[in-house]
């Protein structure tokens, strides 16, 4: 059991009634566990309104109830009510304090920004460990404690369920914690309770803007920066224009790092790497370490994120050495994967879905010289149209030939969807051929491969699954290419 004022001593609140001397049996947030003497949580939701389920929760004998609005409360109810400004923000404090503060525990390091959190993650992870660390990982495809490895619902969980993965870490030995913090996840509070050992900004780009994600850039842009005022040191990316606004008000310690020779820690002398069915980039680390390294992945962005690796894990004293193998073995599932097929072409999955990701992989690629470059991709059902179009446009425009196939339809036609791909194509002289069945278009795009070409596989990325008309049906590219390679044998 546990003490009401002590789950809500880090909050200011007004106990309208009741006492807060009850004694709790859990913290509760989701209507459909509310039991007998818990802490019931209202959370104002985008469709759900807790406090809609208020009745319901004092009648099944919840002991306490946290709202933000007035409810009614039946005559000689003994639940204690406690009203604060938001909810939310109030269950990133209850829910560590429930879970014993396990942050206080650990070294918290968070990575936000457009693209390259999620190779970032694993890229800590790995340099770390091979130092000796023990280190859970939270973020966009799963959490991993120990052995165990959880699928993910959302990029940054909800701070309850946050405060348990990090207590899961620490009763399972682990030193620290490093997982992507999403905007969305900034904005709805759900990482308050705690503060971050090390912020980190990789980059800013338009994205996430619209009904029930963000009103317009500028408030994206504000949600990013709130990393910045619960962190003890942040390191961001010197090159990207929006650096000084995602830094305005910020209470951390800043480093820098980048292309800027004027940053903490950059990067110079960049030598593509082109082995057979491997690309990768090689460059000299300068400022505050000096080696070189070597990553099997290709382009700018690659470097990018490794060096924000490095900024890091120079913090816990891991040697070049380590940092140099340890990113020469990483590898993040369905971010610029190689899937070795054969030594005349290179094959990867990348998770590439809307427009920018696409023509940043693509135009990365194109400064490999290929013989060819090969694009699969689909779009996703009940999406917005202009994202085909626009991803249309950009294969037709950068690969010399597009394969148009199946992504997730969901609830729509896939030849409805490849109609409007082919619309983005059109502006375009690119050439492009249909296969709607997506393991026939692999196949088809690996029985044509030629020497030098490279081949795409975009948008599912680490995703095992395919959604038709509400039923994810299992479908894992590696699996795929695994079938088509043991047919041709």
């Amino acid at each position: 059991m546990y003490l009401c004022k002590d789950l809500l001593k880090e909050l200011k609140y007004e106990c309208v009634k009741g006492n807060t001397d009850r004694l709790v049996s859990e913290v509760v947030y989701d209507s459909r566990k509310i039991t007998k003497d818990c802490l019931f949580i209202c959370i104002c939701g985008y469709v759900v309104d807790g406090h809609d389920f208020a009745k319901e929760a004092i009648e099944k004998g919840a002991a306490v109830l946290v709202v933000q609005k007035d409810i009614e409360v039946p005559d000689g109810s003994e639940v204690t009510v406690v009203k604060v400004e938001d909810t939310r923000y109030a269950m990133a404090f209850i829910s560590a304090a429930y879970f014993g503060n396990p942050a206080d525990k650990l070294k918290v390091i968070g990575i936000t920004g457009t693209k390259g959190k999620t190779t970032t993650t694993y890229l800590v992870k790995s340099i770390l460990e091979s130092a000796g660390y023990k280190v859970g990982l939270i973020g966009t495809i799963e959490t991993i404690i120990g052995d165990e490895h959880i699928p993910a619902n959302n990029t940054t969980p909800e701070s309850f369920l946050l405060q348990q993965y990090f207590r899961k870490m620490v009763d399972a030995g682990c030193d620290i914690a490093v997982m992507e913090v999403a905007s969305q996840g900034l904005k709805l509070h759900r990482t308050q309770g705690f503060i971050f050992e090390i912020g980190i900004f990789t980059n800013l780009e338009p994205d996430h803007i619209g009904p029930n994600e963000h009103a317009d850039f500028e408030e994206y842009q504000m949600c990013k920066g709130l990393l910045f005022k619960q962190c003890r040191l942040g390191i961001v990316n010197k090159d990207d224009v929006h650096m000084g606004d995602v830094l305005k008000g910020h209470t951390c310690k800043v480093e820098t790092y980048g292309f800027d020779k004027t940053a903490d820690l950059y990067a110079e002398d960049l030598q593509l790497v082109n082995k057979p069915g491997e690309l990768g980039i090689d460059f000299s680390v300068k400022g505050k370490m000096d080696f070189r390294v070597e990553v099997p992945t290709p382009g700018r962005f690659s470097v990018y994120n490794a060096l924000t690796a490095i900024a890091v894990c120079r913090h816990f004293d891991v040697e070049a050495s380590k940092i140099q193998k340890a990113l020469l073995s990483a590898h993040v599932k369905g971010r610029i994967e190689m899937v070795p097929v054969s030594d005349e072409f290179t094959l990867l999955i990348d998770y590439a879905h809307n427009a920018m990701s696409l023509e940043s992989l693509l135009s990365t690629l194109r400064e490999y010289n290929p013989g060819r470059l090969v694009c699969v991709f689909g779009c996703g059902g009940n999406r917005s149209k202009l994202r085909r179009f626009e991803m249309g446009e950009v294969s037709g425009r950068l690969a010399d030939l597009t394969i148009i196939t199946s992504d997730n339809p969901r609830f729509e036609e896939p030849l409805a969807i490849m109609e409007d791909i082919k619309t983005g194509i059109s502006k375009t002289e690119g050439a492009y051929v249909e296969i709607c069945d997506r393991k026939e278009a692999i196949a088809y795009a690996i029985a044509n491969g030629q020497p030098g070409d490279i081949i795409v596989l975009a948008g599912k990325g680490h995703e095992d699954y395919q959604e038709i008309k509400g039923v994810k049906y299992p479908m894992d590219e590696r699996v795929l290419i695994a079938e088509i390679l043991s047919t041709e044998e």
